[in-house]
């Protein structure tokens, strides 16, 4: 267990508040007027995945979470239920919920190997690769008209998620997207 000075609760850092694991999503260090220093942070509850926000004082310190992680495989999801197994052992199988998985879980195709974030031996979440390469499922035809603001249109891939892509992305086309953001970012 390491203790943390208020200006070291950075981006991408994990901390323990109130019991509960942490992940810092944004952090400001700023002084007000002749005040002291203060670090204001968005944290999200790695638990429950709430966002909350929390500003530290310079005479505060903070204790970084220890947080393990797996490598497991997913299988499949059917009605709400995400289902992985043990990479070395698939008869290990587990179900996750949902609010588990995060939004990232729609760009997953069956096999990927992703890690499975553990506090105190508790599942927390899953750290999903930035990008993924999927295959375009269904895309509508390209419409001429009004390109000036850069035309876009919603396309289906082949794990059931729906983005918007540039028109000239075709049905069968593999693009590559961040899963972060939910964003196309090339094609492949």
């Amino acid at each position: 267990m390491s203790l943390l000075e208020y200006n070291e609760v950075t981006e991408k850092k994990f901390i323990v508040l109130d019991g509960q694991p942490y992940e810092v999503l944004s952090s400001h260090v700023f002084r007000k007027q002749q005040r002291k220093p203060v670090n204001a942070t968005k944290l999200k509850n790695l638990m429950s995945g709430k966002v909350t926000e929390y500003s530290f004082h310079q005479s505060e310190k903070i204790e970084e979470a220890e947080i393990e992680s797996r490598e497991v495989k997913y299988l499949y999801n059917n009605r709400g239920e995400w289902w992985f197994s043990e990479d070395k052992d698939p008869t290990k199988r587990f179900k996750v919920t949902n609010e588990n998985v995060g939004p990232q879980g729609r760009f997953l195709k069956a096999n990927t190997v992703v890690e499975q974030l553990l506090f105190k031996d508790q599942p927390m979440g899953f750290k999903m690769p930035i990008n993924a390469e999927l295959k375009v499922t269904e895309a509508p035809p390209n419409v001429k008209g009004d390109t000036a603001t850069g035309g876009q249109k919603t396309v289906t891939l082949e794990t059931g998620a729906t983005i918007n892509v540039p028109l000239f992305v075709n049905e069968g086309d593999v693009i590559k997207i961040n899963t972060d953001t939910g964003e196309y970012r090339e094609r492949v």
